[in-house]
């Protein structure tokens, strides 16, 4: 499956995205643990669908810009602030730039990852 670079002409887009489009090769997430399939990239935009195995993870790291994690199935930990933060299907965390954080999943999780990569 390969990622859609669905660039934004004019002042709106709207993507009616197929299954399949919402779908991630879970032979990749069974063997690495996690795998992401990008749904727009524009400018500085990105768009993410991204999910971890039971007990996939991320490692720390962080964005030059602003992150939104909005959880769509299972759960998922997001630690960053020194804090941990479960979050479950319906859950959004929003992170400012340049914040370090990582993600832990014990069941599995899917979630949408949003952010503003900054030069």
């Amino acid at each position: 499956m390969s990622s859609f670079d669905r660039t934004i002409s004019g002042d709106a887009l709207v993507h009616h995205l197929p299954v399949d489009a919402l779908s991630i090769d879970l032979s990749l997430v069974t063997q690495h643990g996690r795998s992401a399939r990008t749904l727009v990239k524009q400018g500085p935009l990105r768009l993410t669908l991204m999910e971890l195995a039971p007990g996939g993870n991320l490692p720390a790291h962080s964005s030059t810009g602003p992150v939104s994690i909005h959880v769509l199935k299972g759960r998922v930990t997001i630690s960053a602030l020194n804090t941990d933060y479960p979050l479950s299907a319906g859950d959004v965390l929003v992170l400012a730039g340049d914040v370090e954080h990582s993600a832990l999943s014990d069941g599995g999780a899917l979630f949408l990852l949003s952010l503003v990569h900054l030069e």
